[in-house]
C-alpha cells in the first residue's frame, strides 16, 4: 500500500467548482481509499491506495465529475515523491531569504504536472523569467520563486498555457503535505 497526496487543480477558487471536503472525502472512501484525509479547501487529499497512479487519476477525475458535475484535474504524488520535490529544490536558502524579505506575500511555490513538459514549452518560460520572478524545471515539477506576489506573476500566468495540467502550491502547504504524510505513516500498522 502506498501513501498518496492527491492534488485537484482550481477547485474552492473564487466561488467556482465548489467541493465540500466531507462530501470528497465520502466519495473517495466509497471508491475504496482508506485512510483518507484532506488539508484545507483547495484540494490537497492524502490516502493510501495499492492501485496505479493513471488508475487512481483516472478513477477519481471520473467520479469527481459523475458527483459533483464538473471536470478537475488530478495530480498524484507518493509521499516519497512529496519528501523528494522539497529536499531538490533548487533555489538557494540565500536566494529564498531574500525573496521573502522583498514581499508580503508567499515567495517559493512549486507546480506539479503529470509528466515532464515539453523542452519547448519549458523554453518559452524563460521569456517571463526577470529579476522579480525565476522558475527551475526539475521533471515533473516547476520551482517558482517570486519576490512580489504571484497574483500579478506573467510568468505563473504562463503555467496555464502549457499543454498538460498544473496545479500549483505554495512551499508551506508541500512542507505540510509532507508532515501529514509521515504522520500518517508512522500511524499505520508496520
Amino acid at each position: 500500500m502506498t501513501i498518496y497526496i492527491a492534488l485537484l487543480r482550481g477547485i474552492n477558487v473564487g466561488g467556482h467548482h465548489k467541493i465540500k471536503m466531507a462530501d470528497l472525502r465520502k466519495m473517495l472512501e466509497g471508491m475504496g481509499l482508506t485512510h483518507v484525509q484532506t488539508y484545507i479547501q483547495s484540494g490537497n487529499v492524502l490516502f493510501q491506495s495499492a492501485e496505479s497512479k493513471a488508475a487512481l487519476r483516472a478513477k477519481m477525475e471520473q467520479g469527481i465529475l459523475e458527483v459533483f458535475g464538473f471536470p478537475v484535474p488530478v495530480l498524484l504524488r507518493t509521499s516519497s515523491e512529496i519528501e523528494g520535490i522539497i529536499r531538490n529544490c533548487p533555489f538557494s536558502e540565500e536566494r529564498i531569504r531574500l525573496a521573502e524579505e522583498a514581499s508580503e506575500f508567499e515567495s517559493l511555490y512549486v507546480a506539479m504536472l503529470p509528466e515532464v513538459p515539453a523542452v519547448e514549452e519549458v523554453e518559452k518560460l524563460k521569456n517571463y523569467e526577470n529579476d522579480k520572478e525565476a522558475f527551475e524545471a526539475i521533471g515533473e515539477e516547476v520551482y517558482l520563486l517570486f519576490k512580489e506576489s504571484v497574483r500579478n506573476s506573467k510568468l505563473a500566468g504562463q503555467l496555464s498555457k502549457l499543454s498538460l495540467p498544473v496545479t500549483m502550491r505554495n512551499w508551506k502547504t508541500m512542507n505540510k503535505l509532507a508532515q501529514l504524510a509521515m504522520e500518517m505513516q508512522n500511524e499505520l500498522p508496520q
